[in-house]
């Protein structure tokens, strides 16, 4: 992408992060709710620590910048997640009790860090296909993208720690009437209720990943593009509504164990599991408040284990990363609505290779323990979704805002391909 593109997108993405806490209180800021979710003000300051520490500061070493202020040093320690080559950090379930910095220094911070952004491009404008700056445009590609994930963090982190107080706070409309929104689209494109179809695949040697050679920007765990054998299999056309759901729990979904996997029922079993994260009684907690529950939404914030248990109560499975790719494009609701979990362990693809350095800690470090998703969904900031993007939570989180479609078996004499 050309240095002047990149200084317009800086200033969309860094100014949304300002939209999105502006109807907050500022006691709101450091409010977090579990060890998983991180305060608002965290946020912030996290992604600008990020630019900062992977762009401003090696450029300052290049002799490319001269006059960035860079954050004191402890904040590096308290705005660090996860990367254990920059140096220590503050605990993450300890985010919360930060009071300090105040707000109004992290914004000040922001600022000038936006300013040396803003002064870098500038400069590498003018430097057009040399290694140096184009590595480090690829960096702030890279900040933008982490900052847009941050986006839509920040608001699933917002709606747990709000969920939590008994007077039910409201952040705004905005956010539930997109969600109501776009899967009203779906559903006028024929992918609710009674028309619900199987989209079928024959299966055979398949290619999945980001293509070698293209130039759109994609996370290093979406590649290296790779093949693999794939049984035929279909993919059901909508996501599982409030009512199926429903139903799952009125049949005692909650209380089978022969439907879950063990690590799964113990944790429904000590956490009291009963319904999906946000459920109340008819109605659901939203970020605009309580809500009536519509039966014909796509039921949201479920865990893995109970995506994988009402799957089997179904009759059916979770698809496969690779399955859910390849019919993507003809999906409904696939991209959007909600976060999808499959049946897909995150792993590395074959000939993964992360960066050196620290930046390598992004993605791979995280190969363990966790299950893939894909799509997108009502909170993701516009542009950020495409088909390869590969997100991933462990199994027992139920605060994202992730759903489900079911996917089955097919005998070859059943399936008619379809192109991806």
């Amino acid at each position: 992408m050309e240095a002047m593109d990149l200084a317009q997108r800086l200033r969309q993405v860094r100014q949304h992060s300002h939209e999105l806490v502006e109807p907050l209180e500022v006691e709101d800021l450091c409010l977090q709710g579990m060890a998983d979710a991180s305060p608002p003000k965290w946020h912030l300051g996290h992604t600008t620590w990020f630019f900062e520490t992977f762009v401003l500061k090696p450029a300052a070493v290049a002799g490319l910048l001269q006059a960035h202020e860079p954050a004191p040093e402890p904040w590096g320690f308290l705005f660090n997640s996860y990367y254990d080559a920059v140096g220590a950090r503050h605990p993450r379930p300890q985010r919360g009790l930060l009071s300090r910095p105040a707000i109004a220094a992290v914004l000040a911070w922001r600022q000038r860090v936006d300013a040396g952004l803003a002064e870098l491009l500038s400069l590498l404008a003018d430097s057009p296909g040399q290694d140096a700056a184009d590595n480090l445009l690829a960096l702030v590609e890279l900040g933008l993208q982490h900052e847009q994930q941050h986006q839509e963090l920040l608001l699933m982190d917002l709606l747990d720690g709000f969920s939590r107080n008994p007077l039910e706070p409201v952040y705004g409309e905005a956010p539930e009437a997109s969600f109501a929104r776009v899967w009203h689209d779906g559903a006028q494109a024929g992918a609710a209720g009674p028309n619900q179809t199987w989209l079928e695949h024959a299966g055979g040697l398949v290619e999945i990943g980001h293509p070698a050679g293209e130039q759109r920007f994609h996370f290093d765990n979406e590649a290296p593009r790779h093949r693999l054998w794939l049984n035929p299999f279909a993919i059901a056309s909508t996501l599982v509504r409030n009512a199926e759901y429903d139903a799952f729990i009125a049949d005692g979904g909650y209380r089978r164990p022969e439907l879950w996997m063990s690590e799964g029922w113990s944790l429904a079993q000590q956490r009291g599991w009963q319904a999906p994260r946000y459920w109340r009684d008819g109605d659901e907690f939203t970020l605009a408040g309580r809500r009536g529950r519509d039966p014909e939404a796509p039921v949201r914030h479920l865990s893995w284990f109970e995506a994988d248990a009402y799957a089997r109560w179904a009759g059916a499975r979770l698809p496969s990363e690779a399955e859910w790719e390849l019919l993507a494009g003809v999906l409904p609701q696939a991209f959007g609505v909600l976060w999808q979990w499959t049946a897909s362990p995150y792993r590395p693809y074959p000939g993964f290779a992360p960066a050196n350095g620290a930046i390598g800690e992004y993605n791979g470090k995280f190969m363990s323990s966790q299950m893939v998703l894909r799509g997108s969904c009502f909170l993701t900031p516009a542009g950020h979704a495409r088909q390869t993007y590969r997100n991933f939570f462990a199994p027992a989180s139920r605060w994202m805002a992730a759903g489900l479609r079911l996917a089955k078996d097919r005998s070859p004499a059943n399936a008619a391909q379809l192109s991806p």
